[in-house]
């Protein structure tokens, strides 16, 4: 820019401040900022807060705040990017803090923090909190966006009346778009999947929820995830009733669906059924044959392997 002799302006010095990850860089721009006699705009101010918290000096993002030439104009713009960036850098009490502020002083935070303050709020007993920040969302996306945040939380810690009446407002939300639906639906389920083997029946109970309270026919992805699930908690009985679940879903089974149901077979213990359902499964794709070989591996040999150390134990105890 020198060698062209053309001068930095606001948005150039906002763009090298937001960028910064160094104390010094930050000190160096705004020092040089003011020597070129650039004005100190709204976006350069959101800078110094976002580069201040990113390199962790959580005070002196807060001190930017608090300087007197702030315009009162953007006041609770600029405030709503210190609740974000406090949020997002795990300073979720603070941010807290200046977003009651916020309210007290009768203004509103930019939909965009209140989305910083749903997805980190984490710990448990946040649900009343975070039902409110979503009451307050009124942009459509920025609402669905955050309920679907809102309804992993619930998932998370097992809150099934909220998550089902979330869900029946998303629903009401996407009438005309079902795949949209699904999707999100498919999200939950996966979640629940990834959770402890703890949480398989709160999937149960949701899926029958689903089917009961909000007429949904769970797709094959979900019923796949809860399958995954079972197969996670070894639990035979409640693969049995999700193999018949694909069938009253109208979905026909598939290798995929076979080898799932192979695996939480295998890990339940009924290897008989397991090799009945072995044959069903198409072997011309190596994937698949390298899943069967890892599933045997997994259960079948650690089965064998477990024998063999409980005969030694019981001959051991003969002696």
């Amino acid at each position: 820019m020198e060698r062209a002799d053309v001068k930095p302006d606001s948005q150039t010095f906002s763009y090298l401040i937001g960028n910064c990850d160094r104390e010094e860089d930050i000190v160096k721009y705004y020092e040089e900022m003011n020597l070129t006699g650039v004005p100190s705009t709204k976006y350069i101010i959101m800078a110094l807060i976002n580069a201040y918290a990113a390199c962790g000096q959580f005070e002196k993002a807060k001190q930017v705040v608090l300087d007197k030439g702030i315009p009162i104009k953007g006041l609770h713009e600029i405030k709503s990017v210190l609740v974000s960036a406090l949020a997002s850098h795990g300073q979720i009490s603070d941010a807290l803090k200046i977003y009651e502020e916020i309210k007290k002083a009768g203004c509103n935070l930019e939909p965009k923090a209140i989305l910083y303050l749903i997805e980190n709020l984490r710990s448990d007993g946040e649900l009343s909190r975070l039902l409110q920040l979503l009451k307050e969302l009124d942009d459509p996306d920025y609402w669905i966006d955050g309920c679907c945040r809102v309804i992993l939380y619930c998932v998370q810690y097992r809150h099934l009346s909220s998550t089902v009446d979330l869900l029946k407002q998303l629903k009401d939300k996407f009438c005309d778009d079902e795949v949209a639906l699904e999707v999100i639906f498919d999200e939950v389920f996966s979640k629940i999947a990834e959770t402890q083997p703890s949480d398989l029946q709160f999937g149960l109970d949701l899926l029958e929820a689903l089917k009961e309270e909000l007429g949904v026919r769970p797709s094959r992805k979900s019923l796949d995830f809860l399958l995954s699930a079972c197969t996670t908690a070894k639990d035979l009985h409640n693969s049995r009733l999700i193999w018949k679940e694909y069938q009253t879903a109208g979905l026909p089974y598939n290798a995929l669906s076979f080898l799932r149901m192979y695996q939480a077979l295998l890990a339940s213990g009924d290897h008989k059924s397991a090799k009945k359902m072995l044959i069903k499964i198409p072997k011309d794709d190596p994937h698949v044959c390298c899943v069967i070989k890892a599933c045997q591996a997994t259960y079948i040999n650690q089965a064998l392997l477990k024998g063999r150390t409980n005969g030694r134990r019981r001959k051991m105890l003969k002696k």
